[in-house]
């Protein structure tokens, strides 16, 4: 059996130390060093929200959340087609039997939110510790230390299936799991607006609900669609007026301080805010160390990260002490930072449409309350 080559959610992951993921959406840390500074957007419907006249204009942070919403499954008692023969992301032929106790496990915790939204979500008997809503949260751990997987966690609950992908390891476990004889389906582990049906695909293909797939997918797809064409109505449309936009991942207690660029997910998520790629302009691609050379060439007017690496390195006073190339640009001077949890803003899956409208609130109506 080859090794993967790790995703590059993983290669960060790695990097980071194995960071904990916290659920709770609760006081952004993107006011730390300025009391009352950052505004929690959560819950805003777009449609309703006071828009900015002016987003080049606004000073503060601001932090996007999600309201806790119950999972709607697009069948209650889906029919399933077992035995299914699947060929994975990784070209391995599997054959699933029985589903009745289900595995499924990724960094962002979307594989497990598309197995219960599918109506299979009383056979998942364990979660990841991504894995944080409200139907979920009573099942055990099988990850320690962040984002490590536990053989012993897993083997205890001895499931009949496990579907993952490359942005958790150590991969030794998931051979080890196919060792013992459990299924292992590895899906996509690239996350993006692109794949979100292929991926819904994948999923639901393995548990033998090709038809919920389907559905689901396209669920998926029209909210999204219906989210961006709101975005489309507020965001500035001439070059010059949208605002400059970068993705920063930093890990401030491990040193790892990377900027987004083309590929990454975060470009499309740029796009689908109505703002402008910075990254494709100064042709960043992939995940990289950032540098003040390169923040200073992209002059955002806007920084989009995740909420646990904003406080990692203290709020926006701590990166703006420990990447001083930020001052010199807008979004450093106006302080114009929207942070949203890790496990929320590049899931790209069952949520996106929401995970867009609490951006835009946050990039273009910041202002606006519950």
């Amino acid at each position: 059996m080859r090794r993967p080559v790790l995703s590059a959610a993983r290669r960060l992951a790695a990097l980071t130390l194995a960071t904990t993921v916290v659920a709770a959406c609760g006081t952004s840390p993107g006011g730390t060093g300025g009391a009352g500074e950052s505004s929690d957007v959560a819950a805003v419907d777009l449609s309703a929200a006071t828009v900015l006249d002016d987003p080049k204009a606004y000073e503060g942070a601001s932090h996007a959340s999600l309201a806790d919403t119950e999972i709607t499954p697009v069948s209650s008692s889906p029919r399933q087609e077992l035995p299914v023969t699947v060929t994975d992301a990784q070209g391995t032929e599997v054959t699933i039997t029985d589903t009745s106790r289900i595995l499924a496990l990724d960094i962002y915790g979307t594989l497990s939110q598309t197995v219960f939204e599918l109506g299979l979500g009383d056979q998942v008997v364990g979660r990841d510790v991504s894995t944080q809503f409200d139907e979920a949260k009573k099942l055990p751990l099988v990850t320690s230390n962040g984002h490590d997987l536990n053989a012993e966690s897993i083997l205890e609950l001895n499931p009949t299936v496990i579907l993952t992908d490359t942005s958790l390891g150590p991969w030794d476990v998931i051979l080890q799991m196919r060792d013992s004889g459990i299924p292992v389906v590895v899906t996509d582990s690239r996350r993006s607006l692109d794949n979100i049906g292929s991926l819904t695909q994948e999923v639901a293909d393995a548990l033998g609900v090709p038809d919920e797939g389907v559905e689901l997918g396209q669920r998926i797809e029209q909210e999204t669609a219906a989210t961006r064409a709101e975005i489309a109505k507020i965001a500035p449309t001439a070059v010059q007026d949208k605002l400059r936009m970068v993705f920063l991942y930093v890990r401030g207690q491990a040193g790892v301080y990377y900027m987004f660029g083309e590929g990454s997910g975060a470009d499309g998520l740029i796009d689908a805010l109505g703002g402008y790629d910075v990254a494709r302009e100064i042709d960043w691609n992939g995940m990289k160390p950032v540098n003040d050379e390169a923040i200073i060439a992209a002059q955002p007017d806007l920084i989009i990260m995740m909420s646990k690496g904003l406080e990692s390195v203290g709020g926006v006073d701590g990166l703006l002490d420990r990447l001083p190339a930020i001052a010199n640009t807008p979004a450093g001077q106006k302080r114009r930072i929207v942070d949203m949890q890790d496990t929320q803003v590049l899931s790209f899956g069952p949520r996106t449409a929401e995970v867009l409208n609490s951006l835009a609130v946050s990039v273009y109506a910041p202002g606006s309350t519950r």
